[in-house]
């Protein structure tokens, strides 16, 4: 069976000695992120070895940096390119096995849509993927909308993962914790954090009516539906249009419309049973979150989950192949 993973990891050393180290706080220098620096920095060989010993037909590419967002707006344009182009340069002669989404400078909005046109347009990106906030703002404030703007014309979808919190945020909420190595940074973002962030900006996204002023639209979210599929009865009740928001559809509508999840980094069946009762097969894509996951134990789930062959299927490639037009 074909197998396509969308949430896959790179990270090039001579892109991010780029980034200035206190942009970065104490986030992202940990013992485990020096020891996956190896693995993220490479493509075509282990990386494609385990892919091989695995069965995983093709990984879509993803920059593991805010990256151009922690650059001022002067700078990020270029090195979003720069990096987009060697992306390019490094999955040549690989299309088969490997594509991307688009790395953007957000702190220039307007140039965050010219680049993702340009790598749609010269590279095949399947998209972009965005992390977080953006200097400490949501993406429902008016200076994104260019961004949407393009990735509706363009018809690619926005992949929003979790970024780093804020320093304010992350002062109040993951501060004064016993000393113990990773703790702080495990509750900030893989462990917490991240999830609860990123489940309240794309809520931000519903009732702002941004889904409403961008109806063809298509956002992919990762981790199983960053807790949204566990909290999709009590928000809905919530944020019912005319509740207050400006969004003119309910959230379960939007959703089921616009917004896809992926099971990258959640291998477990339970998460899986509430996914598929809020969001629907139609809207679930494998995914492994290499290399913080692994292809095994990613490639283990896939295999235990309880459904017919077809609809297995549908999760493993098919969903992916139709939202990201990879087959012809």
């Amino acid at each position: 069976m074909r197998i396509v993973t969308l949430e896959e990891h790179i990270s090039f050393p001579e892109m991010a000695d780029q980034i200035p180290k206190d942009a970065l706080g104490n986030f992202g220098q940990s013992e485990v992120m020096q020891r996956l620096a190896p693995k993220l920095a490479d493509i075509t060989q282990d990386r494609l070895k385990s892919m091989d010993d695995h069965g995983i037909t093709m990984q879509v590419l993803s920059v593991d940096s805010s990256g151009a967002n922690l650059l001022s707006p002067q700078a990020g344009p270029a090195f979003a390119s720069q990096y987009n182009d060697l992306i390019a340069a490094r999955i040549a002669g690989f299309e088969d096995r490997f594509t991307a989404f688009a790395h953007l400078p957000m702190t220039a909005p307007l140039a965050a849509a010219d680049e993702l046109e340009r790598a749609v347009t010269e590279h095949h990106f399947r998209g972009a993927m965005i992390r977080g906030l953006t200097q400490d703002q949501f993406l429902d404030q008016p200076q994104f909308a260019p961004i949407f703007e393009r990735a509706e014309k363009l018809d690619v979808p926005i992949y929003l993962h979790p970024g780093l919190p804020p320093k304010g945020i992350a002062d109040i909420y993951y501060s004064g914790l016993p000393n113990h190595s990773g703790m702080a940074e495990a509750l900030a973002c893989y462990g917490w954090g991240w999830h609860s962030e990123t489940a309240l900006h794309v809520l931000r996204l519903l009732f702002s009516g941004i889904f409403d002023e961008y109806p063809k639209l298509k956002l992919i979210i990762g981790h199983m539906g960053e807790m949204l599929p566990m909290m999709m009865a009590r928000s809905e009740k919530a944020f019912k249009p005319g509740n207050g928001g400006a969004n003119q559809r309910s959230l379960t509508d939007t959703f089921h419309q616009q917004v896809h999840i992926t099971t990258s980094g959640f291998f477990t069946q339970p998460p899986l049973r509430i996914a598929l009762d809020t969001f629907g097969i139609d809207h679930i894509m494998f995914s492994i979150d290499y290399p913080f996951s692994t292809n095994e134990m990613g490639i283990e789930f896939l295999k235990g989950i309880d459904l017919p062959q077809e609809q297995v299927a549908k999760i493993a490639h098919g969903n992916a192949d139709k939202l990201l037009k990879l087959t012809s």
